[in-house]
């Protein structure tokens, strides 16, 4: 018996045993060759293959000699190389790399050869070189000097496929890694391998451009060069399935309207676009704000975690002379695969802005105006004012949902021992008691009951008031994953079917805005519509999970609609909040009835507890929410207010917002820039931004994601401040360092004691709706006008289109067509945008709330569930 047939006859029925180099390797059924031969150390040169891609053999750079057993257990040699990172282990295969090889060897350098025929030699000047897999590869296993004597082929450069995303053709090598990730991963076609071979340019009919990467647009891949008549264009000659002239159509599913459209008038590419330029092993695709700036070998890496969104996703950020100029997907498989949104990588200016606050300020009691000061004259002023305001009625704080976990953890014990106060809530959003109730119970000290890997294992999985790509870019591309694998059904509850519901196959359960806990009742095996029957039947299935967006708590009775869905099914439940620092203030006790831990306020066992290890008492008097203490500001019913991160553009009320901050007696405000809050306040502290300190966001999930400091700086921390700051006022606080703060947060895990009870909220009556009415639904775009992301023209071009959306039925009532204008208007203003059609429920309008135009809060004074009207604009 052969070596050979021995290995295959030892291998278990889920494994193959095969030989790399003379190494016998034991690797689980399917596994490919390329993967194997890593499992031992044994590198293959690649360009196409990517562990989370499906394997294509494009770049034919990983060629290894195989041999394989046949019926008698003889080895046979394959005729000719083959592919590593298509051909599967099989029993018994031997496999010789370039390191045993001359053939293999061979082969790869002539790959090589063949790749640089036309490629730039460039290296110096282009944004990959340094850390280039062709570069590397060419030295390695290239050919020391070149045979090629000829003119290389060079195309017009750089093409925009996107205002964020270059493309040089000329150093592209048909890898595909880039359309593999845009149909796969993204599930956003925006762009292609077109052409054929080299081209056939000057034949008479039916004339193609020479295979390359492009976005089906013929101004882009030169199609009008190609005409076979003079002063005809190639797209005349050739027409798509709808009758439109040109091959756009052929690849497009009809006209392009306005919703498909970007904030620079191109189609719409994709979220998620930016990964294509780290997964491209040359420099032909590029970031249009990060091309020329810098070579890898000047940059200094520092591992971290984005900011935007509350997934918490791993990134590396790369500076240079103290000047972020770029960031990367970090690899965590756990949380983000190795994928970030656009608005993670390319959203990082704002914190350099030029409105960044770097010096104390205070109001000069003569001019009116905040001027710069010390930060011992700022803090002194800050105590004294606090200190009388703290008498005076009491001081409401606001720290906003930005905060890492020791900030946050400083923030609650700040207003708890230093102003003596409960009146706190870092919800920075439309929000409710039932909602607090339901953090309270469900969220608060609970740990990770639902993960990222559960999501992507989970049979089934119901959204409500949840538009993933928008609000979590990396909880919709698990999502995806897990329903492209076949293992994970989607449904939503929502008016519409957003292109991110669409893209994860999601089942639409038609749910008009205040209407959701009525929906979610009626979720029942034995209902009588078989859409609602199905999606409780499938939510019966062990591992079942319910996913509730932050905009539920706006929305009466829908949190307590899913208690009791989920006691009824059985499905576990998560809560996803849009900011980053939503879960940890959470788990600090950032709202007025919670303390660190999960602890009610109310309890006096927890406040017995918390106070041990504050050395202080807690108050026992219930706190306001975010619009109580507002109101109360407004009033003149508390001294003062003590601000973080809180945009009154974002709040459910702004002229209240604005309205309480003018009266307030005195106004704190701890911010990294110059904000609407700032016109108001008395002592504004600068604090540092993520790149400029340590700490901890929690995500979703409730998984801790430390990060460290990027940039030396002299900025404070929130939780330094407020250190600070208690000192000041005769308190200590104990936050200046990250260590003391994690001894203190050590302690207070573990809470065991009575818990809050979950929300019990009946659902209000739904709004009539008079001729010319419709209910709004709403809900933050990924890429908005949100200040996060300030500072990058070029991504702003990528953001879609404000539109406004209504049913064929609404439009056609007034008598309005596709892209014309319609005008929504609410208590306080209107709001005018192209109208798209759309399927959805009759009476039913959607606008993106914080979008160029349409800021809904502040422009029509009301929120989701309220009914505005709809006009014609003369």
């Amino acid at each position: 018996m052969t070596q050979a047939t021995t290995a295959a006859v030892q291998s278990s029925p889920q494994t193959v045993s095969l030989t790399i180099d003379g190494l016998e390797v034991e690797v689980p059924k399917g596994t490919v060759v390329i993967r194997a031969a890593e499992q031992v150390g044994i590198q293959i040169p690649r360009f196409c293959d990517h562990p989370l891609l499906k394997p294509v053999g494009a770049c034919r750079q990983c060629l290894v000699e195989v041999a394989t057993p046949d019926r008698e257990g003889n080895l046979r040699a394959m005729p000719k190389p083959q592919t590593s990172c298509t051909l599967e282990a099989t029993p018994g295969m031997v496999v010789a790399t370039q390191h045993t090889s001359p053939v293999a060897d061979k082969a790869q350098h002539s790959m090589i050869e063949f790749l640089l025929i036309n490629h730039p030699l460039d290296c110096p000047v282009c944004d990959k070189g340094g850390e280039c897999p062709l570069q590397n590869q060419a030295m390695s296993n290239g050919r020391a000097t070149s045979r090629f004597v000829d003119v290389k082929r060079t195309f017009p450069k750089p093409v925009k496929v996107s205002t964020q995303i270059l493309l040089d053709r000329d150093r592209c090598v048909l890898c595909q890694r880039c359309t593999r990730f845009s149909a796969q991963i993204a599930g956003d076609p925006f762009i292609d391998l077109q052409g054929r071979g080299g081209g056939a340019p000057g034949r008479e009919i039916h004339s193609v451009p020479g295979q390359q990467i492009g976005t089906f647009d013929a101004r882009v891949l030169d199609f009008d060069l190609h005409g076979s008549h003079a002063g005809q264009a190639f797209t005349d000659e050739v027409v798509g399935p709808f009758g439109e002239a040109g091959p756009v159509a052929g690849f497009a599913s009809g006209p392009m309207g306005v919703a498909e459209l970007d904030g620079s008038g191109r189609p719409f590419s994709s979220y998620f676009s930016g990964n294509t330029i780290q997964i491209c092993p040359v420099g032909a695709l590029t970031s249009a704000g990060y091309r020329f700036r810098a070579r890898p070998f000047d940059l200094v890496s520092t591992e971290s975690v984005a900011e935007h969104d509350s997934s918490g996703s791993a990134i590396r950020v790369d500076h240079r002379r103290g000047v972020v100029v770029r960031r990367l997907a970090g690899e965590d498989h756990e949380v983000n695969d190795e994928w970030i949104t656009d608005k993670d990588r390319f959203a990082f200016g704002w914190q350099s802005a030029p409105d960044r606050l770097d010096v104390p300020l205070v109001r000069d009691e003569e001019t009116g105006a905040l001027v710069p000061t010390s930060w011992s004259e700022a803090l002194d002023l800050a105590a004294t004012g606090l200190a009388r305001a703290r008498e005076a009625g009491g001081v409401g704080v606001l720290p906003g949902g930005r905060l890492p976990l020791e900030d946050a953890y400083a923030w609650s014990r700040f207003a708890r021992t230093v102003l003596g106060t409960n009146d706190v809530d870092a919800r920075a959003r439309a929000h409710s008691d039932e909602e607090a109730a339901f953090l309270a119970a469900r969220v608060a000290g609970t740990g990770m009951d639902v993960t990222f890997t559960d999501l992507e294992n989970a049979p089934h999985v119901l959204l409500v008031a949840l538009e993933p790509e928008d609000e979590a870019g990396a909880v919709f591309l698990r999502l995806r994953k897990g329903v492209v694998a076949g293992r994970v059904q989607v449904a939503a509850l929502a008016p519409l079917a957003t292109r991110g519901a669409t893209k994860m196959r999601a089942r639409l359960v038609p749910t008009a805005p205040g209407t959701e806990a009525e929906v979610l009742d009626a979720l029942v095996p034995t209902s009588a519509e078989p859409d609602l029957a199905a999606v409780a039947q499938a939510l019966a299935t062990p591992g079942s999970v319910v996913l509730v967006g932050e905009r539920a708590g706006a929305l009466p009775g829908t949190l307590s609609a899913v208690e009791r869905l989920v006691g009824r099914t059985g499905a576990r439940v998560a809560w996803v909040p849009r900011r980053a620092g939503e879960r940890a203030a959470v788990e600090a006790g950032l709202l007025p009835g919670l303390l660190p831990g999960g602890r009610p306020a109310t309890e006096a066992e927890a406040r017995v507890d918390v106070g041990g290890v504050w050395g202080a008492d807690v108050p026992a008097a219930p706190g306001r929410d975010l619009t109580a203490i507002l109101t109360a500001a407004r009033d003149g019913a508390l001294g003062g207010l003590l601000v973080g991160g809180v945009e009154p553009r974002d709040l459910p009320d702004p002229a209240l917002a604005h309205a309480a901050l003018a009266a307030a007696g005195f106004v704190v405000q701890l911010e990294v820039r110059r904000s609407a809050v700032t016109d108001h306040a008395d002592v504004v502290l600068p604090v540092a931004p993520p790149v400029e300190k340590a700490g901890t966001f929690v995500n979703w999930e409730g998984r801790p994601r430390p990060f460290g400091q990027v940039l030396v700086s002299r900025a404070l921390s929130d939780r330094q401040v407020l250190d600070a700051l208690a000192t000041e006022m005769g308190v200590a606080l104990g936050c200046a360092t990250l260590a003391a703060v994690h001894a203190q947060l050590d302690e207070l895990v573990g809470w065991e004691g009575p818990r809050a009870q979950a929300p019990q909220v009946r659902a209000a009556e739904p709004p009539a709706v008079r001729g010319g009415q419709a209910v709004l639904a709403t809900w933050k775009l990924q890429l908005d006008s949100g200040r996060g992301q300030e500072g990058d023209p070029h991504l702003a071009g990528t953001a879609h289109r404000p539109v406004v959306r209504v049913s064929a039925a609404t439009a056609a009532a007034l008598g309005l067509r596709d892209g014309q204008p319609l005008a929504v208007r609410g208590p306080a203003g209107t709001i005018t945008l192209p109208m798209v059609t759309t399927t959805m429920p009759e009476h039913v309008v959607w606008l993106p709330e914080n979008s160029p135009g349409s800021h809904v809060h502040e422009m029509l004074g009301a929120g989701a569930g309220a009914v505005v009207t709809l006009e014609v604009p003369r």
